[in-house]
């Protein structure tokens, strides 16, 4: 193998969650996984649990650290081994500070590595928000550690993704009564700037993408509320100016019966739930989300971390398999873009 090969560094997620076991079960199926090298980075007790778990065994090469992810051999996955928290420490199925503080540290330093371009894409498994705030987080998400560890200081949002249907949100974890303070111009534009073009990084090159309307029935021509009038429509209407051909806005009750229907390729959504909703129930089992608007390409399974299964052998891994190849796709077409 090449220098040139794609590098995706690989989480285990929250100790106490499936996430282990579900990288066990991911790893055990290397001809699925594509031609990217794969480096695992996490606490061998808690990668021996998962294999134990997942009923399988996979060889790995250890690394002494992610800077030499590049020039290892790639005939096994890599592993690079680190001390996060103590398996006395963790109680399998439940939220606590030290499982919290050990994600926090992997992820960290799988960046520290993105920063020093010694990795071209992170692909983590679940982790729990709660369990993280206990363990020092101090953003309402993982996604806005990221952007402030990675100093992003443009536009920035999660995706959605489900069998090539992907949603953006122009406002997300946030509580509902403050979403339409939310809903302006440049926010939507920014929204539906960073979808079509992450969708091009993600291997499609004319995206078809809607915006979603906020009032019922897309505001009744304004009698219904004026936000689709003042605010969403100008912003399509610009972004089309600009060569991004985004279409709507569509109401919110009907946008997702095109995406059914092979119409659309991504939605963007006003608020949090407008858009989950309907993808959780087209696909739960197979949905991920992309960290949008960061240096590196960031993925996870859109699923938890089913603490209420964990340790059963019943995770199901599709999701996790799906989030890596969007990681390694993007994580190719970002690194094509830096070598031009």
């Amino acid at each position: 193998m090449t220098q040139a090969q794609t590098v995706v560094a690989l989480t285990l997620g929250d100790p106490a969650g499936i996430g282990a076991e579900l990288i066990a079960k991911l790893l055990a199926q290397p001809a699925e996984l594509g031609d990217a090298k794969i480096v695992l980075i996490g606490d061998p007790w808690l990668w021996e649990r998962g294999q134990a778990i997942a009923g399988v065994r996979v060889p790995t090469r250890p690394l002494d650290s992610l800077a030499q992810a590049r020039q290892a051999p790639a005939d096994l996955p890599l592993f690079v081994a680190v001390d996060t928290v103590r398996p006395e420490d963790v109680v399998p199925g439940q939220a606590d500070a030290a499982g919290g503080a050990s994600v926090l540290r992997v992820l960290d330093q799988c960046m520290d590595a993105a920063l020093a371009h010694q990795i071209d894409a992170i692909c983590f498994a679940p982790l729990n928000k709660h369990a993280m705030k206990m363990g020092g987080l101090r953003h309402e998400d993982e996604l806005h550690h990221f952007a402030q560890y990675l100093k992003v200081e443009g536009y920035f949002c999660e995706f959605n993704t489900l069998d090539g249907l992907w949603t953006a949100r122009v406002s997300s974890h946030i509580p509902l009564k403050d979403a339409p303070q939310y809903i302006t111009r440049e926010r939507v534009m920014d929204a539906g700037r960073l979808i079509y073009r992450s969708l091009q990084a993600a291997g499609n090159p004319q995206p078809r993408v809607a915006v979603a309307a906020v009032n019922p029935h897309g505001g009744e021509g304004g009698t219904c509320g004026r936000e689709e009038v003042d605010v969403i429509a100008p912003a399509v209407a610009d972004l089309a100016a600009q060569g991004i051909p985004v279409q709507g806005p569509y109401p919110a009750d009907t946008i997702f019966l095109k995406a059914r229907d092979g119409q659309l390729d991504a939605i963007v959504t006003m608020y949090h739930d407008q858009g989950q909703i309907a993808i959780k129930l087209m696909g739960f089992e197979k949905g991920v989300t992309v960290q949008g608007g960061l240096p590196v390409p960031i993925t996870t399974p859109a699923h938890g971390t089913a603490y209420d299964i964990a340790g059963r052998n019943r995770a199901n891994v599709q999701a996790m398999r799906n989030a890596f190849l969007i990681a390694s796709r993007m994580g190719a077409s970002y690194r094509a873009q830096a070598a031009a």
